[in-house]
């Protein structure tokens, strides 16, 4: 298994994003006390910071409607969902309507690897077949 250090740059930040977007659900910070935070962090001089910042601000600025399109294919209201899938959904969903320039099988194998390595046993299978369904919706063409 390859440790942090061998992992791209955008994979670190994605693990951050994913950690701050967990911190916000728990502690309800906004924006700039989760960048200040994150940004003191020794891990944050290994992430794409312009990845992070860019992507942390526009999730936040987006959430109500990525909770509405998590909801259209989730089994169970977003409210119930554990906070660390929510936050790797969040993060699958904004990429897979925002970020065009990136694979859908990326995105999922991204959010998939973020499940195992911060959420429950079994949640890998949950967000890979929670991903793929939205795929075909928010990616037709499914490059």
């Amino acid at each position: 298994m390859s440790n942090a250090g061998s992992k791209g740059a955008r994979s670190r930040a994605r693990e951050l994003i994913v950690q701050s977007l967990y911190q916000m659900q728990i502690t309800g910070h906004d924006e700039a006390e989760l960048k200040a935070q994150f940004h003191k962090r020794q891990e944050y001089a290994q992430v794409d910071q312009h990845y992070y910042d860019d992507l942390l601000g526009a999730i936040l600025n987006s959430r109500s409607d990525l909770e509405v399109s998590i909801d259209r294919f989730a089994d169970r209201p977003v409210g119930h969902l554990d906070p660390i899938e929510k936050g790797i959904l969040l993060l699958g969903f904004h990429e897979l309507k925002a970020q065009p320039d990136i694979p859908y099988k990326v995105i999922i194998n991204e959010s998939v690897n973020l499940a195992r390595r911060f959420g429950a046993v079994d949640g890998h299978k949950y967000i890979n077949a929670l991903l793929d369904k939205a795929a075909e919706k928010l990616r037709p063409t499914k490059d």
